[in-house]
């Protein structure tokens, strides 16, 4: 089965691609490299075939990709949230001019199903939570917007083209392979940054507010269980529905941290309202916020650190991973 990957090389979208491969997908990734990173997925580089190509620009170097292909799993975006304030029409042209294009070519190559990476940023500053699909869509920044306007495109060609789609609303996305470059990255980025600089962890307010984080792995489930199943035209968040402090999550990964002003249009609390997704796709995240981090730093601390690996090494890494989860 042939499959298409945008974003493939980022961070949920490696960890896809490894995931897929996995389970002898023929995979195609198309990415342009602009935020994703190749090294994510240089290791199964024999085993896919990568396209470095801007979606927002039709051109048969990745259109010609679509022909034959099975489905479609559009991760591919710009996330940032100040960025997309300032620079609107870029914003746009990467995530909705784009998916208007991917959409297009899958109408025309008759593929048969389209998963995307939507956002809960959708929801703005929601009134009720946890927060439900059915809630009112508020977005506060032009991020939230477009990714919302990609989700419009992807509904309405599956109610009009009969392009079996569904969108997975992401909430706080954290794992090992998170951006850590860009001044406005997301949270787990930039702490994993300045772990890595031994500098203070930079906290947005007073650390008080909450986020629901939800681990990547889980998150793959859930493209997997969305991707296998025959629903069509459905749309569920995908986040642990167990908010956690931003201070709580500092204290896990370091004792040195500083705060700095609250960013506008950003809630107190994000928490997703998960029944949706947990009955229709039996999904349910596994990885505990404690755990979470836990793998996180020890890719830091040891597979990160060691410029060559031999057997001796894997194995005594491997006892101190399991001592470093007890």
């Amino acid at each position: 089965m042939k499959i298409v990957i945008t974003g493939g090389a980022g961070f949920i979208g490696s960890h896809l691609v490894e995931f897929l491969i996995k389970k002898k997908y023929n995979i195609f990734v198309i990415d342009n490299l602009s935020t994703g990173r190749y090294e994510n997925i240089k290791k199964f580089k024999k085993k896919i075939k990568f396209i470095n190509s801007d979606l927002s620009k039709k051109n048969k170097k990745w259109m010609n990709v679509f022909k034959n292909c099975d489905a479609v799993f559009h991760l591919a975006s710009l996330a940032d949230i100040v960025p997309s304030i300032q620079m609107p029409e870029k914003y746009f042209h990467a995530n909705v001019t784009s998916t208007l294009n991917i959409l297009e070519c899958c109408r025309d190559n008759k593929v048969k199903k389209i998963i995307y990476a939507a956002s809960s940023s959708c929801y703005g500053i929601p009134k009720n939570y946890p927060t439900s699909e059915n809630s009112s869509m508020d977005p506060q920044y032009f991020y939230a917007v477009s990714k919302k306007l990609g989700e419009d495109l992807i509904m309405h060609w599956s109610k009009v083209y009969k392009i079996r789609a569904i969108s997975l609303r992401l909430f706080n996305v954290y794992g090992t392979r998170s951006r850590t470059s860009g001044t406005y990255g997301a949270m787990f980025g930039v702490f994993l940054a300045q772990k890595l600089s031994n500098k203070p962890l930079t906290i947005v307010g007073n650390g008080k507010q909450q986020r629901d984080f939800v681990y990547v792995s889980d998150v793959v489930q859930a493209f997997y269980k969305a991707f296998k199943s025959k629903l069509t035209t459905e749309i569920f968040n995908v986040g642990s529905g167990k908010p956690i402090s931003v201070n709580y999550v500092a204290s896990l990964i370091s004792k040195y941290k500083i705060y700095i002003p609250k960013r506008p249009g950003e809630p107190n609390i994000t928490h997703a309202n998960i029944n949706k997704i947990k009955k229709k796709l039996l999904w349910f995240p596994k990885i505990s916020i404690n755990e979470g981090v836990k793998k996180i730093l020890f890719e830091i601390n040891y597979w990160k650190a060691a410029p060559v690996w031999t057997p001796n090494k894997i194995k005594d890494a491997t006892k101190d991973w399991f001592k470093f989860l007890k």
